[in-house]
């Protein structure tokens, strides 16, 4: 073999060697991103189940003022506004939708809850009324009445079966907050605040939250015993989109509807926000918890007209009444 030929071989090798030199640092770099891939994914799991939401019921089922919701004794979902508007609807877990009552002298209903007693609260906007459905024999009262409210929106209920109820003026943008007594005694607690709207009651029943839509605060008040409410101060501010209702799971989160931004935000006692978990639609406008073991949440979705639901990480607050 002569000096070029040697010489040649010399630099195949180099070249042989260099490019194996690159192929296992290649696999190595590939090893540890596959292993890096494999650490984080059950965190990212976890983040896509709680933000998956799918459809109860089809679009379009009720009308885009699709509001309450409510989850009764037997686990049935009860939303305003099926069809058409002074209705509510009924809804199986199974998502089977029907119409449960038409609501008389043009009520139109928005939020809704429960008594202890099984009775269906109903917010009347137009007539500003409270009402009370008879669950057995679907008979319809007003259990309020109060001509000074704007008109009364969503209600929050502790286990004594004390109403607050939100009032917006939603042309003027202020609104006032209402007590209403087990006898249906009507009291003014604050008047001249920003939209009221959303409105729920902690677990320990030492709390009550009010949400503002337009301006964007939620509020905390101090809950005495006998339904009073003192030291009021700012939980948290959102400063884009609007609220709608909110409602509380056994550790204090507040879940809140994010209307216009189409996603439900969860926001802890102390006021951070924890998380955001994305709808389809873009106009949930309230929501409620049931299912089996109080954690599968039911939105009702305005833009969609239809109710779509997810599963949280803890039941609901109100779980503890089904």
């Amino acid at each position: 073999m002569n000096y070029n030929q040697y010489f040649k071989l010399k630099i195949k090798l180099v070249n042989s060697l260099s490019l194996i030199l690159i192929a296992l640092i290649w696999l190595g770099c590939t090893n540890t991103s596959q292993e890096e891939s494999s650490e984080e994914e059950p965190a990212e799991s976890t983040e896509l189940l709680l933000r998956d939401t799918r459809d109860l019921t089809k679009p379009g089922g009720f009308t885009s003022g699709i509001e309450g919701p409510a989850v009764s004794d037997q686990g049935n979902i009860y939303a305003v506004n099926f069809e058409v508007q002074g209705t509510i609807g009924e809804v199986s877990p199974e998502g089977a939708a029907s119409l449960f009552v038409s609501l008389p002298n043009g009520s139109i209903g928005n939020g809704i809850r429960f008594l202890s007693t099984g009775e269906m609260l109903i917010a009347d906007y137009i007539n500003h009324n409270i009402l009370m459905v008879n669950m057995t024999d679907k008979s319809i009262s007003v259990w309020a009445h109060e001509p000074a409210m704007n008109q009364p929106n969503d209600l929050a209920i502790t286990s004594k079966d004390v109403i607050f109820a939100s009032d917006p003026n939603w042309k003027e943008s202020t609104g006032n907050l209402w007590r209403i007594d087990p006898g249906g005694e009507v009291t003014l607690l604050e008047s001249n605040m920003g939209t009221t709207n959303g409105v729920e009651v902690s677990p320990d029943e030492l709390k009550l939250y009010v949400n503002e839509s337009v301006q964007g605060n939620v509020w905390v008040y101090d809950l005495s015993e006998n339904g009073e409410v003192s030291n009021k101060q700012l939980l948290i501010k959102f400063e884009d989109y609007g609220m709608d209702g909110m409602r509380c799971d056994i550790k204090g989160n507040l879940y809140i509807t994010r209307h216009g931004k189409g996603t439900v935000a969860v926001v802890s006692p102390e006021g951070k926000l924890i998380k955001e978990i994305n709808m389809v639609g873009k106009k949930p406008s309230n929501i409620a918890f049931g299912g089996p073991d109080g954690r599968t949440c039911y939105v009702t979705l305005q833009d969609r007209g239809n109710i779509e639901t997810f599963v949280a990480d803890h039941p609901g607050r109100a779980f503890r009444k089904l």
